[in-house]
């Protein structure tokens, strides 16, 4: 299984530390948004409107206290599978 074929409620990883680029409203520039190897889950999946073939998706990273963050996009390579998904596929 490869990150392209994830769907709405499946968990995955943040690949890097993930900080906002100014998209995120209620957010500053530079703010981290999820850490490297935060666990989230899939909230919604589309396609940019421009480019039908990049995926993009909203996931809620878990915080320290393991709360649900709000949504946050990211592309394909910010997110990887749980390492049982990759060692069972």
């Amino acid at each position: 299984m490869n990150v392209e074929d994830l769907d709405l409620g499946d968990v995955v990883y943040a690949a890097h530390t993930i900080v906002d680029d100014g998209s995120m409203p209620e957010s500053e520039e530079g703010e981290v948004l999820a850490q490297e190897g935060a666990r989230g889950v899939i909230v919604m999946k589309g396609h940019v409107e421009e480019d039908p073939g990049l995926t993009v998706f909203l996931v809620r990273f878990e915080d320290q206290d393991l709360n649900l963050g709000r949504p946050i996009g990211c592309w394909t390579e910010d997110l990887i599978l749980p390492e049982e998904e990759l060692v069972t596929h």
